[in-house]
């Protein structure tokens, strides 16, 4: 079942008016971001003491998107950010692909000198649910702490990309010192992860300008 965090970070950034990310080159940073959180939350990835990602679990997480970056990440080291960055756009296609695979989305794409892909989603309904449960920890009043590391996460993401459907830079500001408290929880996974994440908006710029890899 794709309910691990790339796909819900997919539906989270999906724009139903213009069947797809709201910004796929913004989109597929956020997708990266989201697979290193879930692998670090099922145990699979560590922070090494050079601070670079590293295997801690044997065996595959048993999903394909997962499994393409825990080998990444077993075949040399690489940083958090460096494993954001990298193969993004694959990764992106990759998350829609299982996601029309498990019927939660269609696909309509059309080869050719300039190649289009268009996302439906399945069920807005569902979507719209999780985007009112993501909205309601990045506005609710509970505390920060008795939030799930998971929600946490796509709140922080969502804060970090501008994610129209839950955290638009308005938003984000005005919520500013919970979406920090959130993003701080990352740092009980890795502390290079939490960093990844809090300089995700500036590594999207980099990469706008020609700086941020392929």
């Amino acid at each position: 079942m794709t309910d691990a965090l790339p796909y819900r970070m997919y539906l989270l950034a999906h724009d139903g008016s213009a069947r797809g990310p709201f910004d796929r080159r913004r989109t597929g940073f956020l997708i990266r971001a989201a697979v290193l959180v879930e692998l670090a939350l099922r145990g699979h990835v560590v922070q090494g003491d050079d601070g670079a990602v590293r295997v801690a679990a044997a065996g595959p997480a048993g999903d394909p998107v997962l499994d393409a970056v825990l080998r990444e990440a077993a075949d040399a080291p690489h940083g958090w950010g460096a494993l954001v960055r990298r193969h993004r756009g694959s990764t992106l296609r990759a998350v829609e692909d299982r996601l029309a695979a498990d019927g939660r989305v269609t696909l309509d794409e059309r080869r050719g000198p300039f190649s289009t892909r268009r996302v439906t989603v399945a069920d807005p309904a569902a979507v719209q649910a999780l985007t009112g449960r993501v909205s309601a920890v990045l506005r609710g009043g509970g505390p920060v702490a008795e939030a799930g590391l998971a929600d946490a996460a796509l709140v922080a993401l969502c804060a970090a990309g501008g994610v129209p459907s839950v955290a638009p830079r308005r938003e984000a500001r005005v919520h500013r010192a919970r979406v920090d408290a959130l993003t701080g929880r990352l740092g009980s996974l890795a502390p290079g992860l939490e960093k990844a994440v809090r300089g995700l908006r500036t590594t999207v710029i980099a990469a706008q300008g020609g700086m941020g890899g392929g």
